[in-house]
């Protein structure tokens, strides 16, 4: 099932603290995201806009199959 994309999706990346790379690369509604906040310390959760999501996935997919969401 695929998500839905309107005015209250939320893109960003979630970054590994301790080993400094990507964990998560993806997007969901506002509603589902907690306002940003992090249940993990060792998360970072970096919001971008749509127009910087599509970019970066764009240049990267091949490299971000592993945390991208589908």
């Amino acid at each position: 099932m695929a998500t839905l994309e309107d005015k209250d999706t939320r893109y960003f990346v979630e970054i590994d603290l301790k080993s400094l790379k990507l964990s998560r690369c993806g997007f969901d509604q506002k509603a589902n995201l907690h306002k940003g906040r992090q249940n993990n310390p060792n998360l970072h959760r970096l919001f971008i806009t749509k127009g910087q999501y599509n970019k970066f996935v764009q240049r990267w997919q091949h490299e971000l199959s592993a945390v991208l969401d589908q």
